[in-house]
């Protein structure tokens, strides 16, 4: 007379059921992580790109402001304090501006 043996140990239909939405569910989760993990390092580029675009304008401005100060302190050195003056003003304002717009980002 052969055993029932072999039925208990082959998992039932709903077991198999069970465990099948068990792996969907973690598989869901995981794809989902991931795509939220690819999305913030997405936006954190986007972020550094647009820090790095203005402070290289910042930087260029500051130095074309820089040269002229120095081409018109050769041409009028009486003026040469108050042209200093304004380009320390330009640089600071620019600073200023730089660590505004890093401050806005999102």
């Amino acid at each position: 007379m052969p055993t029932s043996h072999t039925s208990s140990l082959v998992p039932s239909t709903s077991a198999w059921s069970r465990g099948n939405r068990e792996i969907s569910r973690v598989q869901a989760s995981t794809e989902l992580s991931v795509v939220r993990a690819a999305a913030e390092a997405h936006i954190e580029t986007a972020r550094l790109d647009a820090l790095d675009h203005v402070a290289g304008r910042a930087m260029n401005g500051v130095a074309l402001i820089s040269q002229l100060e120095q081409q018109l302190s050769q041409v009028v050195p009486l003026a040469a304090g108050r042209l200093q003056a304004l380009g320390d003003m330009h640089a600071l304002a620019t600073a200023q501006e730089l660590a505004n717009f890093s401050r806005r980002l999102p």
